[in-house]
């Protein structure tokens, strides 16, 4: 028979419940919304207990935007299986789970929330760009890229951001509409620096040669050649 005797948490399981807490309220809700006192109620504790574990709320926004960023980070990594556009429309995929699920907390994120300024927040920010960043040339089996492929690459991880600020701002384009127009942009990206670089035009030979059918950047040049005609 239970005695409803609540167990006491170790200091690193409650700082890991509180984080999880803050990280959930500032999914739903702007980190500008939500205060000091809405995580200790969420939590079940008392708001000076909160300061114990926390010496205030940016650095608990901080401590939750460095679980977020993790999460956001692990969303990039795809087993080298298969065509490179199928694989970067799962990561898209993974990519709006992640958006979709944490709206309001990624929008300030990316648009600047409790933390503006911090270096914390910004080299968080900056670590998942450049997460993304190595996942997308390590699929494109390049080590030293070139200076057009990496304007390309950071180009299109900035235009997912921006892409996706865009669509939580009344979702007025169908989500997958967009995982999938996300990719028809990293093959546009990387044929209009191909018209420039010989280098970049054997890169987009690989990745299009064992491009299927009925893929997304056969999909592309099927539609580029329709609007041609």
């Amino acid at each position: 028979m239970s005695t409803g005797v609540r167990r006491r948490m170790g200091v690193e399981e409650r700082r890991q419940q509180l984080i999880g807490v803050a990280l959930e309220l500032f999914s739903s809700r702007s980190p500008d919304e939500v205060s000091i006192d809405d995580i200790a109620s969420a939590a079940g504790i008392s708001r000076p207990l909160v300061y114990h574990y926390f010496p205030g709320k940016l650095s608990l926004y901080e401590a939750a935007l460095r679980r977020a960023a993790d999460d956001l980070s692990a969303r990039f990594i795809e087993p080298h299986e298969g065509p490179l556009g199928n694989r970067l429309l799962r990561v898209m995929r993974r990519f709006f789970d992640f958006v979709e699920d944490h709206g309001p907390g990624f929008s300030a994120l990316m648009r600047g929330g409790p933390a503006v300024g911090s270096s914390t927040t910004n080299a968080l920010i900056d670590s998942v760009r450049q997460a993304a960043y190595v996942q997308i040339l390590s699929h494109l089996r390049v080590e030293d890229p070139p200076a057009r492929l990496e304007l390309v690459v950071r180009s299109w991880i900035s235009l997912a951001e921006s892409t996706a600020l865009i669509w939580l701002d009344g979702r007025r384009i169908a989500r997958a509409e967009l995982e999938a127009q996300l990719v028809h942009d990293f093959a546009a990206l990387a044929a209009v620096s191909a018209a420039y670089d010989e280098e970049m035009g054997t890169l987009l030979r690989r990745m299009l040669k064992d491009e299927p059918t009925d893929g997304p950047f056969s999909d592309l040049v099927a539609r580029l050649i329709a609007l041609a005609s």
